[in-house]
Formats: structure tokens, sequence, C-alpha cells
């Protein structure tokens, strides 16, 4: 080998490390939020991160018997309210299961659209719009209903078509494609 073929074999070599050096980098800037016991990556998309949260079981398995998994790998974006796995078990007992079958997946479909708004709300937005709202703020779903949020001291919260009340418990989980904000109620239309 020559020295011009070495010096442009160092060249790459050198350039391949840089590259994936300034990768490796680029996620440890990353501002990660915990949720379910993983870092959620802002780089990532709402199912990529979702299905790392060991609290988010449920929810994940209701998106992929919904069908709905390509659209919220799409481009959004979309502000997705993610009922924790314990949220769920606050339900009678047995509606998961039914909602997930088949014969069900457009009340399934139904219930998790009214989960999601179009765009990226965070919740200092939410909050703006509460205070405008002299104490709340509506805010119309991508299923099609509107959901009521307030705040009381410094938590935010929502209220669905059924009166439920729903915390925001971890709030501004920044994704490639939207913002999620874990809550601690599943939301009924």
């Amino acid at each position: 080998m020559n020295t011009r073929s070495k010096i442009a074999v160092f060249g790459m070599v050198a350039l391949s490390f840089a590259f994936s050096g300034n990768v490796a980098a680029q996620k440890m800037k990353e501002k990660t939020v915990m949720v379910g016991g993983a870092a959620m990556y802002p780089s990532k998309n709402i199912i990529e991160n979702a299905v790392n949260s060991k609290d988010h079981k449920t929810l994940v398995a209701a998106v992929k018997a919904a069908g709905l998994v390509e659209t919220l790998q799409g481009d959004g974006p979309f502000t997705v309210f993610a009922p924790t796995d314990a949220a769920f078990a606050k339900l009678p007992k047995g509606t998961v299961e039914s909602l997930v079958k088949p014969e069900n997946k457009e009340m399934l479909t139904k219930i998790l659209t009214y989960h999601v708004l179009a765009g990226k709300y965070s919740a200092k937005q939410v909050w703006a719009a509460v205070k405008a709202g002299n104490g709340k703020a509506m805010m119309k779903t991508v299923e099609g209903e509107e959901l009521t949020f307030w705040t009381k001291g410094k938590d935010l919260y929502i209220k669905d078509a059924k009166g439920n009340n729903a915390k925001v418990t971890i709030a501004d989980v920044n994704q490639s494609n939207g913002v999620i904000h874990v809550i601690d109620t599943v939301l009924l239309p």
C-alpha cells in the first residue's frame, strides 16, 4: 500500500471515530427524563421511547391493538397524555382485556385518540392557557371531543367528558415528534 493510500485509509478511520464519537456525545448531551425506569430521549419518537417505560406496558399494548403505532411514529407533532399501568388498573376489572379485543378496536381507538392533541403543548403552554381562561382551558383532542385543563397548587389536572380527573405526574417528556405528559388516570370520552 502506498503512502497516499495509507493516509486515505487513516483519514477515513479517523473520520469514522470522530463521527461515532459525536453521535455518542450528542446522545449524552440530550436532556432526558426518566419515565418507568428508562431514559426518554428527545431524539426518539413517541413509540421508540414509550416501549422502554416499565410504567406504560398497557398503553403500548393498547396502541398496538388499535393500530396506532405508525401514526405515533409519524411526524406529528403530538401531545400525548400517557396513562400509566396503575391508571389502567383503576378501570373496572376486565375493561382493558375487553378493549384490546379486535371487535372493540373502534372503541379502543376512540379512547386512545382522546389522550392526544394535535400539536406540541408544553406544560408551561397549558398553564398559560389555564391562566388566560380564568382557571380552566378547553382543548380539542384528536378524537374530536374536548378535555378541560385546570390547576391546583403546583399541579396540572385534566377533566374528561365523564368528569374524571387525571393529574399530570411527569410533564414535558420531549420527543422528536411531540411531547408526552404522564397521567395517573385514563381519560374517557
